[in-house]
Formats: structure tokens, C-alpha cells, sequence
């Protein structure tokens, strides 16, 4: 939230200093932090936010921002629906009305929770993907996206794009040339286009079938080697038919599209620390065939693997032989 009023404040500064705008007795952009009960309000780091009054459905507001709730079960956040139901009830009044609604990272459940997301697209942090489609399958979710802006709402991934997110409402109430000075003047990489070559595998099996578990192990463990589905199954002792059903059930793709998005996973760790070519990354998750690897893993996170390595190299990883 601070970062957001923080790119508003150097609109302003920037707004100002246009010959035409000297002198003007006040800023363009003008805000208030609002809070349920009007109370100030503790975040998930501990820092108390003061707050400009209570949320009231009957302002008016040409945008409203929602900040995205930190928490580690999203779906816990909404058990409580009457304590939400106020702040639902306000953004639907207010879109009604004609305002822009904006959110970024968590904040998109929030207005999915209150239907002004059912037939339009969204985006939300890469890591509460499968928790938001599984919950609103009635919106066009597009994870990879770090912006996406339907029938008057804005959505942004994870926390960062916020400064993003308040960009865009800059160049939206006070031009482009002016969201375009005030991006350079606070270093917002206003070009970034997906979110998908950040995104990582969790490191503990999301589900409790412990036959799809003994079958991702089995992946981990022979990575470099090609895949067979008749092999592994043969190794879990059940049939081919059983184990695809069972994966999934279990995860939401079949068992190939897991060792994919596992080899890509574990090339760009090897990308980011170990210094290795593309050739040599290629061999080390199985594909012996380096146009078919690159093919795949632009697919799954956005970039070529050099591109990748360039981004995310870590500073004391060896040098990189040229590809």
C-alpha cells in the first residue's frame, strides 16, 4: 500500500512540474486509506497503518485499491464471510457507480469473492494459482500475466507489481507521458510481461496419495533418464490407467506434465547457480535434444534459458560458458 502511494506521490511531483500545471493550488491525484471500522490497522509484518476514516459505500471514488491480505491459507481469510461481507459489499456499489477497481497479488480474491470477477479475466500471485481457479472457475484466471484489466478492474501479481499496478492507474488519470516519467524517476520495470519464469514447484507434495508421491520421488530420482509411464507404473506395481487417474486426482495433470514442469524447475535452479551452459543444463533434466528443451522451458517461464540465466545468475556462480 505504501508503494503504491508512494508512485501516486511522484505522479503528483511530476504532474507539478509540467509548465501548464505550475501553480495549481492541488494535486491531481488525491487519496484516502480506508479501513472497515475506520480503526487503524496492524499488518501480517506488525506495522500499524493509520487510516483516514471508515470504508463508506457512499463516496465516491474514481479508483479503488485493494491491497492483498498476506496470508498462507487464503481460503481460511473468507470462513469469517461477515466480517468481509461489508468491504464485498462496498466494492460492488462502488464498481456499480462507475469506479475503477483495482487489486494486486491476494487482493484479486477479493474481488472475485464478491462476483465482480465471473466472466472476466484476472490474474493473482503464481503460488495461490490452483487455490483461485479451483475456488472462482467462473473467471478467465491468467496467471502468467502480471497485469490484466476487464470491464473497469485491474489485477497484478505478486506484491511487487503493485508499483505496477498504481503506474498503470497513473497513466490512466493523468496520461501517459506522465506515468511514463514517473516510471523512470522510480525505477519501475514497466516491461515485464510475465510472472511464469518466477514461479517455483513446492518442495513438499501438495496432496496426501501416497502412490503419487512414491511416483514423484521415482521422477526426482531418474531425471536425467527418459520418461516411461509403462516403466513407472510397473515399479508402483499398478497399471498405467490407475496411476494416471490417480496423478491426476492428485495434482491436476497427468504424470508427464509434472516431470516437464520438474525438469524445468530444476534447470533453472541449475541456471541461476551452477554456472553451467544451456547445453550442459539440457542433459542434466533429460533432454539430449537442446531445441526441445529451449522450446519447453519458454513455454513454461516466458524466457529462453540464456535469457533466463542472465536475469537470475546468481553473483557468485561460476562463469558461464558462451552457448
Amino acid at each position: 500500500m505504501a508503494g503504491a502511494i508512494d508512485v501516486f506521490t511522484a505522479a503528483n511531483a511530476v504532474w507539478a512540474e509540467r509548465p501548464h500545471h505550475r501553480g495549481a493550488r492541488a494535486p491531481l491525484l488525491q487519496w484516502r486509506v480506508e479501513s472497515l471500522d475506520g480503526k487503524p490497522v496492524e499488518t501480517a509484518s506488525g506495522q500499524v497503518i493509520d487510516v483516514d476514516g471508515p470504508i463508506s459505500a457512499r463516496a465516491a471514488a474514481d479508483a479503488v485499491v485493494v491491497p492483498g491480505p498476506f496470508v498462507v491459507n487464503i481460503e481460511r481469510f473468507f470462513e469469517r464471510i461477515d466480517i468481509v461481507e461489508p468491504l464485498l459489499a462496498a466494492l460492488r456499489r462502488q464498481h456499480a457507480r462507475g469506479a475503477l477497481l483495482a487489486s494486486y497479488c491476494t487482493g484479486s480474491f477479493i474481488l472475485a469473492e464478491a462476483g465482480l470477477l465471473d466472466g472476466g479475466v484476472a490474474t493473482t500471485h503464481w503460488a495461490k494459482a490452483k487455490a483461485f481457479a479451483k475456488r472462482y472457475p467462473e473467471v478467465d484466471l491468467r496467471v502468467s500475466e502480471i497485469l490484466t484489466e476487464q470491464n473497469r478492474i485491474v489485477c497484478s501479481a505478486a506484491v511487487t507489481t503493485s508499483l505496477n499496478l498504481a503506474l498503470r492507474l497513473v497513466e490512466k488519470f493523468a496520461g501517459l507521458e506522465v506515468a511514463a516519467e514517473t516510471g523512470k524517476l522510480m525505477l519501475i520495470e514497466s516491461n515485464r510481461v510475465s510472472q511464469t519464469s518466477y514461479a517455483s514447484m513446492p518442495s513438499a507434495p501438495q496432496h496426501s496419495d501416497a502412490l503419487v508421491a512414491r511416483a514423484q520421488r521415482w521422477m526426482e530420482k531418474s531425471l536425467q533418464h527418459g520418461f516411461s509411464l509403462a516403466e513407472l507404473a510397473q515399479h508402483l506395481a499398478v497399471s498405467e490407467r490407475t496411476l494416471n487417474r490417480r496423478f491426476k486426482l492428485a495434482t491436476g495433470g497427468a504424470p508427464l506434465q509434472y516431470l516437464q514442469a520438474l525438469r524445468v524447475d530444476v534447470a533453472k535452479r541449475l541456471l541461476e547457480t551452477e554456472g553451467l551452459s544451456v547445453d550442459a543444463v539440457s542433459a542434466r533434466v533429460g533432454y539430449n535434444d537442446l531445441s526441445t528443451f529451449r522450446r519447453l522451458f519458454r513455454r513454461e517461464t516466458g524466457l529462453s534459458p540464456r535469457e533466463y540465466q542472465r536475469r537470475f545468475a546468481r553473483r557468485n556462480a561460476r562463469a558461464v560458458p558462451a552457448a
